[in-house]
C-alpha cells in the first residue's frame, strides 16, 4: 500500500472535502487545480448526479441490486445510503482495487448485510463479476444496476474502455442499467487538458473524452431521459438559474438500459 504516491480515489476525496487522503493525494489535487479551479466544483456536481441516478433506479425503473465499479472512498451520500433509504432491502456491492478503499469501505459496511466491499479491477469486468464474494448478493439472473461514475476516464484508450463496458453488458439480464459519467475537455479545453496533464504528471493516469466518444460506452443501450447530459443538468432538481456553469463541471453523464 504506497501512500507517497497520488491515487485517483483518494484525490476525489481530497476534493469533495473528505479526510481521506494523503499528502501526495492533496498535492496532486492542488497542482490539478491550478489548471482548474472549479474541480472542486465538477467532483461535487458529479456526486450529485450519482445521488439523483440511484434515486432513479430505485424509486422509478425498480432496481434493486447494484455494482459500484471503482467506487472510490466513502463519502456523502454513497450508494448503499441512497439505495437503502429508498428501499432498506436494496443490496449493494462496491468494487475497487485499492487497498485504502478496502480499509475503509469494509470497516463502515462490516455492519450490513446487505452491502459488500470487493477487491477487484474494472480491467477485469469477468473477474468482477465471478467474484464469490459479488455472486453472494447479486443475483445476475434479475436486473441489476452497473455504475461507473468517474472510473471510466482513468482507462486508457488502450485498455478498451468501451469493451468493459461491453462485456458487462453482454453478462447482464435484459432490464439492467448502466450509470455512466466521464470528464470531457469539450466544453473548456484549455483547462480540462492542464488537468488531464496535471493528473498524468503525477502518475495518475486520465484520459478526457469527447460526448461522441462517451456515447459509445452506450452502445447497444436504450438511453434513459434526458440522455446524455453535463451532470449537473441531469434530472436536476435545482432551477437552471443555480447550477454551475457548464465550464465549471465539463462531465458527462447518463444513464442506459438494456
Amino acid at each position: 500500500m504506497r501512500t507517497d504516491r497520488p491515487h485517483a480515489a483518494r484525490m476525489y476525496d481530497y476534493l469533495l472535502g473528505g479526510r481521506d487522503y494523503y499528502a501526495a493525494d492533496s498535492e496532486a489535487a492542488e497542482k490539478a487545480l491550478i489548471a482548474a479551479p472549479t474541480l472542486r466544483t465538477a467532483a461535487r456536481e458529479n456526486r450529485k448526479f450519482l445521488g439523483r441516478a440511484v434515486r432513479y433506479l430505485v424509486q422509478e425503473a425498480g432496481i434493486r441490486q447494484f455494482l459500484d465499479l471503482g467506487t472510490g472512498l466513502p463519502t456523502a451520500e454513497n450508494v448503499h445510503q441512497v439505495a437503502q433509504a429508498a428501499d432498506p432491502e436494496a443490496r449493494i456491492v462496491y468494487l475497487d482495487n485499492d487497498p485504502i478503499v478496502l480499509a475503509f469501505g469494509g470497516a463502515m459496511l462490516a455492519q450490513n448485510a446487505r452491502t459488500a466491499v470487493v477487491d477487484g479491477d474494472i480491467r477485469d469486468p469477468l473477474g468482477l463479476l465471478a467474484n464469490p464474494r459479488t455472486r453472494a448478493l447479486i443475483d445476475f439472473e434479475q436486473p441489476v444496476a452497473v455504475l461507473a461514475v468517474a472510473v471510466l476516464h482513468f482507462i486508457a484508450d488502450e485498455e478498451d474502455s468501451v469493451g468493459i463496458v461491453r462485456t458487462l453488458r453482454e453478462n447482464v439480464v435484459p432490464g439492467s442499467h448502466f450509470v455512466l459519467s466521464h470528464g470531457t475537455a469539450d466544453i473548456l479545453p484549455g483547462a480540462a487538458r492542464g488537468v488531464e496533464a496535471a493528473y498524468r504528471a503525477q502518475g495518475v493516469p486520465l484520459t478526457l473524452r469527447t460526448r461522441e466518444e462517451f456515447a459509445t460506452m452506450f452502445d447497444g443501450l436504450e438511453l434513459v431521459d434526458p440522455g446524455i447530459q453535463v451532470v449537473s443538468d441531469w434530472r436536476a432538481t435545482e432551477p437552471e438559474s443555480e447550477r454551475p456553469a457548464h465550464t465549471d463541471v465539463s462531465w458527462y453523464g447518463g444513464i442506459g438500459r438494456l
